[in-house]
């Protein structure tokens, strides 16, 4: 396998030279995917969207997404800072609003989240940031229903992976448009559909405490993980022969141990099978059965 890459050292263990192939026809994807998102809203006999717009750039290209399957009048794009949220995630986020001129609203959740933070005064930012991300959904999903359209995802193929989200938090949503894209193409797709600048190019962050980042809490770059999970996950290389191709056998062994850890977070809650026909095993209607 070696030989298929040539790798430079650097911080985290290897660095291509030559790049692996991540990139996507956007032409074709902005195709298919706004084709789904239509699909998946129009069968369940609804029009309408909803999309928890953060500043970041995995939410603006949901949202952009959304407004083009079905036009920008029907997508609903919610702002819901806490406090301490940077100002630029709300200006970042008007950046596109204005845009793309879907209707919009702003909702702080700080009177929401506060009572709970203040039971335990050694709550952890990790605690804050859990509860935090489950209360914007439950403020989406109670938005969802007055807008009467349904909640877009806005999480990329690598934090579905590596299990960088909240359980019924960021991960909750009724479909997911970007889920099968690496966070690089994220990148790529916003810069053809022209998600303003700022918002591509400024750090990924989750905006959950002052100057908390995604890769500063991983612990490496995206840029890195998803050569290596392009890899392990779409190439269907084994952890081994992902460091004969010279990625660092640390960073191999913590992001395969991330990946399994995390299984759980992709399935639905496995349900105990006490009868002939169960829910997920030998129940498994199509979405769409009856419409």
């Amino acid at each position: 396998m070696s030989e298929l890459l040539s790798y430079k050292k650097n911080w985290i263990g290897y660095s291509p030279v030559v790049d692996l192939n991540l990139s996507i026809n956007t032409t074709l994807a902005r195709e298919i995917l706004t084709g789904f998102i239509k699909s998946e809203i129009t069968r369940v006999g609804m029009s309408r969207a909803i999309v928890g717009l953060s500043g970041g750039l995995d939410s603006a290209l949901s949202c952009a997404l959304a407004a083009e399957a079905l036009g920008a009048e029907n997508v609903l794009a919610v702002r819901m800072p806490y406090k301490l949220s940077s100002r630029d995630s709300l200006d970042h986020a008007l950046l596109l609003i204005d845009q793309i001129g879907v209707p919009s609203k702003t909702i702080e959740i700080t009177d929401m989240v506060e009572p709970l933070f203040k039971l335990d005064p050694q709550i952890s930012k990790m605690r804050m940031g859990n509860i935090m991300a489950r209360e914007r959904m439950i403020v989406l999903y109670d938005q969802s229903e007055v807008f009467k359209g349904l909640v877009v995802g806005t999480s990329n193929k690598t934090e579905i992976l590596l299990g960088y989200s909240t359980m019924y938090g960021d991960s909750a949503s009724a479909m997911n448009p970007i889920g099968d894209l690496y966070k690089t193409q994220v990148r790529q797709l916003s810069r053809a559909m022209n998600i303003p600048a700022p918002i591509i190019d400024k750090a990924p962050s989750a905006d959950l405490w002052e100057g908390q980042t995604d890769e500063n809490e991983l612990g490496f770059t995206y840029e890195e993980v998803d050569k290596l999970l392009y890899l392990l996950v779409d190439q269907r290389y084994s952890p081994q022969e992902a460091i004969e191709a010279g990625f660092n056998e640390k960073f191999v062994n913590a992001v395969t141990t991330r990946i399994r850890r995390n299984q759980f977070k992709r399935m639905l809650p496995p349900i105990a099978k006490v009868s002939n026909r169960t829910i997920g095993y030998d129940f498994l209607y199509l979405r769409d059965w009856g419409t």
